[in-house]
Parts: structure tokens; sequence; C-alpha cells
């Protein structure tokens, strides 16, 4: 790997030539300024302001604006004169504990190589005094006109440095914070572990960027034959969150079923939050009356039940009368008029003198069985 600069590790009274090359690279995609009409490339010219000719890069200096428009010319020898220990040197000025270095910190990353056969020595004690310690070094070194804060800590078998930004950089998350107050129950909390539990197992090197891949097919499908751009497979979102814990239960049951394999299905049904009110909820007993209406009616259906069947028994000599009532309907019907009312007369003037000869108790019968047959006839007719 090509380094980016030279210098030293300033370890008390012990010097470690090293070379600085860089740990990160980066994969993104960049693009070119094109003219839309017709695909010419758009550039940036450097041009002089007082002779509006382009200025070469071999031309182009350094120079501090002031307050009023002049500029103030700084060469690169007037940089390296300054009299600052840091300019060639990565000077260790104390070692503290990982957990006390703020991750709001961290900016680039570099790995420091030993520099010759004469570094390997000093190199390697550095090293190794790191990981017995399990401690990192805090650094100042100067790097591309400015001197910068550094962590160095152990990664493998070599020296890594992770450029700090100074504590001064670092904003205050002032109105950042919810204003409101928020009590969160142990129950959402555990829920809450249970998620970060089953999320929390993958791992970094599985991780990749989708979008990069998805720039790169496109670009190899429009330099091959043809490109079509698909439509995009945009997952729907969950609905508005009101209950919590509905979310997290959810959130939980489709990690677990990511986690174990599970179909489909059961991943996209598990995901979409189920959106309950927290407040004036009612409980199952309250919001269902309906049992004891349906109980009523049963009751309803067996006392008119037992009614008609006390009716029946009483009133056996109006149970006679309405059979060959119907009996005589039924002789109309099928077309034997004469014959049919003949039988009916007969029939009734029977009934008559038999009703006549069993006196007031007979007949108060006869009235309570023809009140109790019209009560029930409704009955019939609303249970069909």
């Amino acid at each position: 790997m090509r380094s980016i600069w030279n210098g030293a590790i300033s370890f008390g009274l012990v010097s470690i030539p090293i070379k600085l090359v860089n740990a990160t690279e980066s994969h993104s995609i960049s693009f070119r300024q094109i003219h839309v009409s017709d695909g010419g490339r758009v550039r940036y010219r450097k041009v002089c302001e007082l002779d509006g000719e382009e200025v070469p890069a071999a031309e182009i200096g350094k120079g501090y604006e002031e307050a009023d428009g002049s500029i103030v010319p700084i060469t690169d020898e007037d940089l390296a004169r300054l009299p600052i220990p840091t300019a060639k040197t990565i000077e260790i000025v104390s070692f503290v504990p990982a957990e006390e270095i703020d991750p709001l910190q961290m900016d680039a990353a570099y790995y420091l190589a030993a520099n010759g056969a004469t570094a390997a020595k000093p190199y390697t004690l550095l090293r190794e005094a790191l990981k017995r310690s399990r401690k990192v070094a805090i650094a100042k070194y100067a790097l591309r006109g400015r001197e910068r804060l550094g962590m160095l800590r152990v990664v493998d078998d070599v020296i890594a440095m992770h450029g700090l930004l100074w504590p001064d950089e670092i904003r205050q998350p002032e109105g950042v914070a919810p204003e409101a107050s928020v009590t969160v129950r142990e129950a959402e909390l555990d829920l809450a572990d249970a998620l970060m539990a089953t999320l929390g197992e993958v791992e970094i090197a599985s991780l990749h960027d989708d979008y990069r891949e998805a720039v790169e097919a496109m670009l190899a499908a429009k330099t091959g034959e043809g490109f079509e751009p698909a439509e995009a497979m945009v997952e729907p979102a969950g609905g508005q969150v009101i209950d919590l814990m509905a979310a997290l239960e959810s959130s939980v049951r489709a990690a677990k079923a990511s986690r174990a394999g599970g179909s489909g299905d059961s991943a996209e049904s598990a995901a979409e939050a189920e959106v309950t009110p927290i407040r004036g909820r009612r409980t199952p007993a309250a919001s269902a009356p309906a049992p004891k209406a349906v109980g009523g009616k049963k009751s309803t259906a067996s006392t008119g039940t037992a009614k008609k069947t006390a009716a029946a028994k009483k009133t056996a000599a109006g149970g006679k009368k309405s059979t060959a009532t119907a009996k005589g309907a039924a002789g109309t019907k099928s077309g034997a008029g004469a014959r049919a009312g003949a039988r009916s007369t007969k029939s009734a003037s029977a009934a008559g003198a038999k009703s006549a000869g069993t006196g007031r108790a007979s007949a108060g019968g006869a009235t309570a069985g023809a009140g109790t047959a019209k009560k029930a006839a409704p009955r019939k007719r609303s249970s069909a």
C-alpha cells in the first residue's frame, strides 16, 4: 500500500520511523456532470480573477484572505518552518483506557507501518506494550496543513491510528432530546432487550452495500444491450404505532422468524405493527353484553314450549275441533268441497253438543285454550 506521510512515533526517548497508510477506502460510485442535450462533459476550470486566464495546478499556491479581502501568500516552506514538534512526528502524550474515548471523536483511520529494519524492534515493543496494558495511546500529529489529535491501538499485529476530533469540535446536543416527559415500563424494556438480543447476532463481515451493487448492475446493463429500469420493490410501512408494546412484540416475532428462516408470510405479517390504542381499553366482559340477550331468548323459548304443552293437555276437546277444521281445509284444497262441508257441519254440531253437556268448566277451559293458542301463535311465526 502506498504511504501518504513519512515520519516517526515519539515514545518517550524512543523514536520509531513509520509510514502512514490509509486503513480505509471508499467504494462509492462517483458520477461526472454532463450536458444533458449532447452528453458533453462539464468541467471546472480554475481561472485567475485578474487576467481571466486558466491557471495550471503547478502555478497554484496558498493564501490567507484578510477581513478586507486582501490575500496574504503562504508557501510550503513557511509552514515547514513553524516551531511545532509534530511537524514530522506522532507525539504520544498519554495512555488511557479505550472506554474513555468518545466514539463521536472518531475520524479517519490509518495503519502505521514500520519504516525500515531499524524500526522493527521499537515498533514491536510499542505494539506489545499496548496489548498488555489494554490501553490506547493519545497522540498529536500534523497532517495536510494542520495539527491533529490521534488514538493509537493494536489491530491484529499492526498499530492503527484513528484521527480524533478536538474536544471543542464536538457540538453539544442542546435541544435534541425529547422535551416531553416520558415513562418507560419494565415490560417494554424487557421486549426491547429481547429485540436487541435477536438483532444483535449478526456478523459485520456479512453486511454489504446493496445500493452500490444495484448501481453497478444498472451500469453493466446500460453498457450492454440495453437497460430497462425495473420497478423498485418497496416494502409497505406499518401503520402508525400507538401501542408500543404491540410494535415491540411484532418486531421480536419478525426478527425471530427471519433468524429461523421462517416463511415470508409470517415474517411480513409480524413486521406490520399492530395499532391498538393504549387509553380507553375495554375488558371483554364489559364490552360484550350479548350472552345475556342470547340466554334470555332461550329462556323465553322454553317457557313458551311449556305453556304450549299445558294448553294442549287442558284443551283436548278443542284440539279435536282444530283437527276437524284442518281436515275440512285440506278437503277444500283437494277439490271435494261438498263432501268436506258436510263433514265439517256434522263435526261442528257434535262438538257443540259435547261442549253443552260438559258445562261452564269445559267452556272456560276451551276459552283458556283458545287464548293460549293465540298467544303461542306469534311465537311460532317469529321462530320460523
